[in-house]
Order: C-alpha cells, then structure tokens, then sequence
C-alpha cells in the first residue's frame, strides 16, 4: 500500500506526499479525524478533505486495493473507536468484496458509536455493461452485493454517515465536525503556524533556483 500518516508522530511509505503537501494538509499536527481506504492515492484526497472541513486528521491508513490485505477497515475501525482521541471516523471503500459489511454489522450491533462517515467509490460501474477491472484486484464486483451502491445503501441503512456522491463528501465531513464542534465534543485549538522548512535541494535545483559554484582543486602549491 502506499502506507499510512500519524500526523505529529510519523508517517509510512508515500503518504502525505512532499513536504509542501504535508504543510497544506495540517499533517503536521494531529486533528481529531481518522480514517481508511483502501486506494492510496484516494488517501491522500481525504488528507486534504480533511483537512479544508476539520481540525484536521489524527491517523489515516491505506490497506490496500488487493483482495487478501494486511489490515482490514475493521481491524482500524475498531481501533478508533477504541481511541479518545479521535473523535470522528472516515471510510472509504470501493466497488468489489464484501468487507464494508462488516462495518455495517459492527454499526448494527453498537460496536461503533462515533460519527462514521461513509462512501464507497465505483458507483458508475453499474453503468458500464461489460465486465471493468477499476484498478485495485479487489475492485471488480462479482455479486449484486459488491457493488458500490449497493454497500453505500447498506451502510446509509446502519447508521454510516453517507453522502449523495463523492463530490459532497467533503460537506457531510464539515456538517459532522460543525455538529461536535458544538456538542463540545471536539474543542479547536489556535493554529500555530508551523516553522519554515527549507526548500528540497533536488527539487530546488530541479527548478533552476540554485547551482553549485564552479571549483578548480590543485595539489600543487
């Protein structure tokens, strides 16, 4: 996968992106939001739909697109629910396999109680007649109950916090932060600018801003 952010302690692999990135997405500093997905390059547009609509992300994780990961969505959901320090949930899925029902199970069953925002990408899969493989080897729906509306209905019905589309998503995270927000559940703390950091030397020069000074070296003297 292409890893997971603990922002003010650590990130894995690529996620963030470069330093620039992590200055915009505020993950330099823990939020109060967790999320999963399983696309990793998705991962990094909820850093930054975060990011614009909360206090920011607290812990975010890619498991991965294949269809036997390392880590499951339930394996990280219940860890959030289980942390004081996150506040509200974010699940991404997609098309194919059937692991979003055991959110759906758990939300059923009280296991989750926090705010758990949810969309599961691919809904246009539907709309294409012959078999698509969307990328991931996860991300093909064998069954009427792995399409992604069909678990998007599923979660809407237990509980999940489900926008109309992936384009409001964003809106639902803002209108669910705002509620906590003034539930006192989640307090937002002064912004605190972070330190400058210095521009990439290799991207820098990349740029054409800097060069290395010409140098002549002699032994003889």
């Amino acid at each position: 996968t292409v890893g997971g952010i603990k922002p003010g302690c650590f990130k894995i692999g690529n996620t963030g992106g470069m330093m620039d990135n992590i200055l915009a997405s505020k993950l330099y500093r823990p939020g109060s939001v967790a999320y999963v997905s399983r696309s990793g390059g998705m991962s990094n547009e909820l850093n930054n739909i975060i990011s614009q609509n909360t206090n920011g992300v607290y812990e975010g994780i890619a498991i991965g697109g294949d269809r036997y990961p390392g880590s499951t969505y339930t394996d990280h959901v219940i860890r959030y629910q289980n942390d004081d320090r996150v506040k509200m949930i974010v699940l991404l899925g997609e098309v194919g396999g059937v692991e979003e029902y055991k959110i759906v199970e758990l939300l059923k069953q009280k296991k989750v109680t926090k705010p758990l925002i949810a969309w599961c990408i691919g809904t246009c899969a539907e709309h294409i007649t012959s078999e698509v493989q969307f990328g991931h080897a996860g991300a093909s729906a064998n069954a009427l109950g792995e399409t992604a509306a069909c678990k998007n209905a599923a979660l809407r019905a237990s509980g999940a916090l489900v926008p109309d589309s992936f384009d409001d998503l964003g809106n639902k995270i803002r209108q669910t932060y705002d509620e906590l927000v003034q539930k006192q559940i989640i307090v937002p703390q002064p912004e605190v600018p972070p330190p400058a950091v210095p521009m990439d030397y290799a991207w820098a020069r990349e740029l054409g801003l800097i060069r290395k000074p010409a140098s002549f070296m002699t032994s003889i003297c």
